[in-house]
């Protein structure tokens, strides 16, 4: 029997990136707005991302990055996405990020970017209409 059950969110800093403020403060907005939220910590690898990824069931997995990485990085978490089987899980991205930067990203595969200016009420309206209607039981296998 399928029931609904709350977002599940996985916050990742990926690489050096020691900065994790802005993380911390979505991690915290995202649980008020009643989704379960993992946060990663600091310097994980992209295989640790997916790994917690897959344990965790999750629906959504946010990075946020401030390296200027991120055209690589969304391309190594969507290509071991693949791999793994769990390319359904929406991968949403933030931080700084240029503008110009933005379409390259949603053309590689990455759902939504959200920069410094994004504010936390766009992220959770974001979320929830891609992932909020959904009816919850077991991850498709197909």
């Amino acid at each position: 029997m399928n029931q609904k059950r709350k977002i599940r969110i996985l916050i990742a800093k990926v690489g050096l990136d020691g900065h994790d403020k802005g993380a911390i403060l979505l991690s915290t907005r995202l649980r008020n707005a009643g989704m379960e939220v993992i946060y990663t910590g600091l310097r994980r690898s992209v295989s640790q991302i997916i790994n917690t990824a897959v344990q965790e069931d999750v629906d959504v997995i946010g990075v946020s990055i401030l390296s200027g990485a991120h055209i690589s990085i969304a391309e190594k978490i969507l290509n071991r996405m693949k791999e793994e089987g769990i390319d359904d899980i929406l991968l949403m991205m933030g931080g700084v990020i240029p503008d110009e930067d933005i379409p390259k990203l949603i053309d590689r595969g990455v759902a939504g970017v959200f920069t410094q200016s994004s504010s936390f009420e766009e992220i959770v309206e974001f979320i929830n209409k891609k992932v909020g209607s959904r009816v919850y039981g077991e991850r498709s296998t197909a």
